[in-house]
């Protein structure tokens, strides 16, 4: 399709819509699928890259299908503060310090530790690969494809194209280390002991392996917080999203008429116009109409989408270009985190040292849903607490992904490669030191072993 219409649009996304459900049964009857725990996502992806342009093109997608991502992280960044909770800052480095600190030194430690790899080694070798290439480690492993849509639309904005197809082969790569890293890395863990909740991998229900919930295990999406006879409760959220979206793209559109030279992705402003929005609301004591779930779900909903359109829209001929170098790349990082699991996280957690960085390992190497995922199979009823102390965390590692995201691709253009990585594993340094200083580092309690569960 040569020219775009609001027709192309519904085509787009009628092809991806069909994915996902062809995704979903895959994942609920294969049983080879089930093993590998893969997300109706990634099924549907590599559907639609096997069967569209990059493949047998088949699909009819239309010329725009690359595009969608960086209105899709948008979305996804947008809800993330909305319907947010009003929290204490003392309760939260009182309870989750540790998870914190482990978050900052994952994201610290990825983004950081492949930037400066690919400078010292990679960058040596290849000499006409830009000097942003190791960011995509960050940004796939760690970040997702998401992230990965993200530094691809800031390096886009920066003349380097082939950033978003890298971007998104990192992102896809790093799931499939994660799903099959994490299971061997379960299966010695049980095998030594480790885990506190399972005696074996034999132990999991069937909805972990199906994606399908028994009518008993069933929870609501969400809450109506409003009359339907005024305005659908799922339209007011919508609207929510698409209003703080739809300003998010006109500031960025005003800062680039403004400012020409600098270009600041529409994620980032995104998240900025949403806290905006959140306050003005929290003030006007209207936040108790927005359900934090159902915005929840409308980013989960995002990710889905972002995941089967970023795969399918890979550009083959570019990821064979920077073979090579995306294999090095790719093998340090599946090192890297592996690192980081085995000799940061039973230093760091004092109790269910196991379950947290097994949690680590699948959001550094994949993204926080195969984290999720990995975490639900040693820990079925999240007796660690891990998803809970997480979400706290989070809070004050947003500004932290965001100025990443924002700068490094900022830096790089400018000729500064060194600023970012040097800065991060220089902070990372400094949260080890505080722990060693305080005697925080190292002193995991003895937990049950020998495969004992906890009550």
């Amino acid at each position: 399709m040569d020219d775009f219409s609001i027709w192309s649009l519904m085509i787009d996304i009628s092809i991806v819509s069909g994915l996902l459900l062809v995704g979903t049964v895959m994942r609920a009857k294969l049983v080879f699928i089930q093993s590998l725990f893969l997300p109706a996502s990634i099924i549907a992806g590599f559907l639609g890259l096997f069967l569209g342009p990059g493949g047998v093109n088949i699909l009819p997608f239309s010329n725009q299908i690359s595009e969608y991502p960086g209105l899709l992280i948008a979305v996804i960044f947008a809800s993330i503060p909305i319907g947010s909770k009003k929290i204490r800052i003392k309760e939260i480095i009182g309870r989750v310090r540790e998870m914190w600190s482990y978050s900052m030194l994952l994201t610290l430690l990825m983004w950081g530790g492949g930037a400066l790899f690919s400078l010292l080694l990679i960058n040596q070798l290849f000499t006409d690969l830009p000097s942003g290439f190791g960011l995509i480690l960050g940004a796939g492993f760690l970040g997702g494809h998401g992230t990965a849509a993200a530094i691809g639309e800031a390096f886009n904005l920066h003349g380097w194209e082939e950033a978003m197809s890298l971007g998104m082969t990192s992102a896809t790569v790093g799931i499939l280390i994660s799903i099959i890293g994490g299971i061997l890395i379960v299966k010695l863990g049980t095998e030594k002991g480790h885990t506190q909740f399972i005696s074996s991998f034999k132990d999991l229900p069937s909805e972990m392996r199906s994606g399908l919930i028994k009518s008993d295990n069933r929870t609501n999406m969400g809450s109506e917080t409003v009359s339907s006879n005024s305005i659908d409760p799922l339209v007011l959220h919508l609207a929510i999203i698409a209003f703080v979206v739809g300003v998010s793209y006109w500031i960025v559109e005003l800062l680039g008429s403004l400012i020409p030279g600098i270009a600041v992705p529409l994620l980032s402003i995104a998240f900025v116009v949403a806290l905006a929005f959140q306050y003005l609301i929290r003030i006007l004591k209207a936040d108790s109409y927005v359900d934090q779930q159902v915005i929840s779900r409308i980013g989960g909903s995002a990710t889905d989408y972002l995941v089967t359109i970023g795969i399918a829209s890979i550009n083959i001929t570019i990821v064979m270009d920077y073979a090579v170098p995306l294999i090095l790349l790719f093998v340090f990082g599946t090192i890297w985190a592996y690192l980081i699991f085995k000799f940061i996280g039973p230093n760091i957690f004092q109790t269910f040292w196991f379950e947290k960085s097994l949690f680590g390992w699948g959001w550094s190497t994949g993204t926080v849903a195969m984290g999720l995922s990995l975490l639900r199979i040693v820990d079925p009823e999240l007796k660690s607490k891990t998803p809970d102390d997480y979400a706290l965390a989070y809070i004050g590692m947003v500004p932290v992904e965001i100025l990443i995201i924002t700068f490094a691709p900022l830096l790089v253009s400018l000729g500064l490669p060194y600023v970012i990585p040097t800065a991060l594993l220089i902070l990372a340094v400094v949260i080890i030191a505080a722990h060693k200083y305080f005697g925080l580092w190292g002193q995991v309690s003895k937990e049950i072993t020998n495969n004992r569960k906890v009550n």
